[in-house]
């Protein structure tokens, strides 16, 4: 019970700091369109718990448990951001607006759809028993590569956006000045915009600062988090890398979650899908590359056990074939409604079921492993 609630706050504390995260995030992206804003500034901001979390997972709990509860957590958020958030997205916009369906750009679907197919095929194709410092190098590397084709590609927004914005921003400053007494309190309620913005116009250098101190918090939180995740996994006597996989993976996607929601509700479907595709990209290539690079660079080689190497190796499989799935989903069509928000929930739950029935090495589940191991033979 104790661990579950270690979770729930950790979880709350995310949800919070996110609050803050979001209006800086918001601002620092006000010039960007096409969907950038959401694959690099939403998506790296939203995904700073799957970097500390694999972190922590690698340095604090060591070698092999370490990297397969990184993996766990980073390839669990995947799946969850591919289903879950896109399909909330949608039935939120579905209610808010009266509409039968939301179009998100083709452009937006391939750019970032392919990607994050790609490097989820490279990540099969090279991770092995034995992980050295160029396999972190590799994966990190991938991803500047894409973040430089989402610049180099990105049309600027119009001066109108820009006032629009701008005129936003004032709107919050209501000329009324804060006390210390108000700046702690909102600070001690985690209300992290009215303690560091206090009524303040927005700009650059307090948008940073907000966006700093938000990301603090949820790397403190991350650190709740798998302490709670080891041991939730430890009283249900099952690996904690199972526990990872759901409720881990789960919790730190809650920021990814909330700015998809919140870019649905104002329209920005582009963005909302972007942050969720742009988020798996980053957490397989730079939330598990760079601790992997410095992890090994630091530490040598990590040895991966068999035993272990076959539960990644299904999680890896598993993945691939389901975001495929989901992009065929995202692709196909004019527009996204109901049917495909339930088809992808619908998809996540059975990803759940499945890996619950690996962590208690239930009958039924062990030839969709053996399928999923033969995938693995071929491709490597």
């Amino acid at each position: 019970m104790t661990s579950l609630i270690l979770v729930f706050i950790a979880t709350l504390v995310i949800a919070k700091a996110c609050d803050g995260f979001e209006v800086a995030a918001d601002y620092l992206g006000r010039n960007m369109s096409d969907g950038v804003k959401g694959a690099t500034i939403n998506a790296i901001g939203s995904s700073t718990p799957e970097l500390f979390a694999t972190f922590i997972f690698l340095f604090l709990f060591n070698e092999t448990t370490g990297f397969a509860g990184g993996i766990g957590t980073t390839a669990g958020s995947a799946v969850f951001n591919t289903m879950v958030i896109p399909a909330l997205s949608i039935l939120v916009a579905l209610k808010m607006f009266k509409i039968r369906g939301v179009v998100v750009s083709k452009k937006v679907i391939l750019r970032d759809g392919l990607m994050l197919i790609a490097a989820e095929f490279i990540l099969i194709v090279t991770i092995g028993e034995r992980l050295e410092w160029w396999h972190g190098m590799m994966l990190m590397l991938l991803y500047v590569g894409y973040a430089g084709i989402l610049f180099f590609s990105m049309s600027p927004k119009s001066e109108a956006d820009d006032n629009s914005k701008e005129e936003e921003a004032d709107d919050n400053d209501n000329g009324e000045p804060y006390v210390d007494s108000n700046r702690l309190l909102s600070f001690l309620k985690l209300e992290l915009e009215d303690a560091i913005i206090a009524g303040n116009k927005l700009q650059n250098s307090n948008a940073w600062l907000l966006l700093g101190i938000s990301t603090t918090f949820i790397a403190l939180a991350c650190y709740i988090l798998v302490y709670g995740c080891e041991t939730f996994g430890h009283a249900l006597g099952i690996q904690g890398y199972f526990v990872a996989v759901i409720l881990a993976a789960a919790a730190s996607s809650v920021p990814d979650t909330i700015l998809s929601m919140k870019d649905a509700k104002k329209g920005n479907y582009d963005d909302a899908v972007a942050n969720a595709l742009g988020s798996n990209i980053f957490d397989i290539c730079f939330a598990l590359g760079l601790p992997l690079f410095l992890y090994t660079l630091i530490y040598g080689a990590i040895i991966i056990p068999k035993e272990v190497v076959g539960d990644i190796t299904e999680l890896r499989i598993l993945l691939l074939i389901l975001t495929i799935g989901s992009f065929l989903i995202f692709f196909f069509g004019s527009s996204m409604g109901k049917i495909k928000a339930y088809m992808l929930l619908s998809f996540y739950a059975l990803f759940t079921i499945y890996i619950v029935s690996r962590a208690y090495a239930f009958a039924w589940s062990q030839p969709i492993a053996d399928f999923l191991h033969a995938i693995q033979s071929h491709l490597q």
